[in-house]
């Protein structure tokens, strides 16, 4: 899923709006709250974090963290790449195949990534592997994204916001981008992420056959 693929430094996501000067400050401010978070969570471990420390060494006050991320899991999971399935699947073309369109998006996000983009994915894929909390607020987010999804695809077909078979698909179509990021992270990371991101779109456009 692409909460796990990107994460955003100074520059606007794909296919998101331009964005003003108070909200590049507001971006600033979560990009400072995370990266401490990160550090504190490589040095210490991340159930031996607490959030007062996480604030004290990006410098912002507890109550600003918890403006930002309402849980300490969130500090992993949320980015400024959150809606940028949402959006770039609206930005595709309405005829063509939903994997199709998954596919593209995915791949343009991971494109923009930097090193340093990279090594924050690495270590979130372990966190998310290692930390039974983040696993269960993962869940929570892969629901919302699947609902997401959901009401896009019913959108572009026509279809009932409720149909069982749109439902099928988005849930299909993220656990198929989520466990292709887990995959690479799990093996050789100096490798291309998006080798398994095509592998697995692969295996859902020839209908799930081996």
């Amino acid at each position: 899923m692409l909460r796990m693929a990107a994460r955003t430094s100074a520059t606007t996501p794909p296919g998101a709006p331009k964005i003003g000067l108070r909200e590049r400050k507001k971006i600033q401010t979560r990009q400072a709250i995370r990266r401490a978070a990160y550090r504190l969570f490589e040095e210490q471990g991340y159930d031996a974090t607490p959030v007062d420390q996480i604030a004290a060494a990006a410098d912002v006050s507890p109550s600003t963290v918890f403006r930002y991320f309402p849980t300490k899991e969130d500090m992993v999971l949320t980015d400024e790449y959150d809606t940028v399935l949402e959006t770039g699947i609206r930005a595709r073309p309405t005829d063509e195949p939903v994997v199709e369109s998954v596919r593209r998006v995915s791949i343009e996000t991971l494109r923009t990534m930097a090193a340093q983009e990279r090594g924050e994915l690495v270590q979130r894929l372990r966190l998310i592997r290692e930390v039974p909390a983040i696993r269960g607020r993962t869940a929570e987010r892969t629901a919302q994204d699947a609902a997401m999804l959901t009401a896009v695809l019913a959108e572009r077909s026509g279809r009932p916001a409720d149909d069982l078979e749109l439902r099928v698909i988005s849930a299909v179509i993220l656990a198929a981008l989520q466990e292709a990021m887990l995959h690479w992270g799990e093996g050789d990371r100096t490798t291309d992420p998006e080798a398994p991101v095509h592998r697995a779109m692969d295996v859902l456009a020839r209908g799930l056959t081996l």
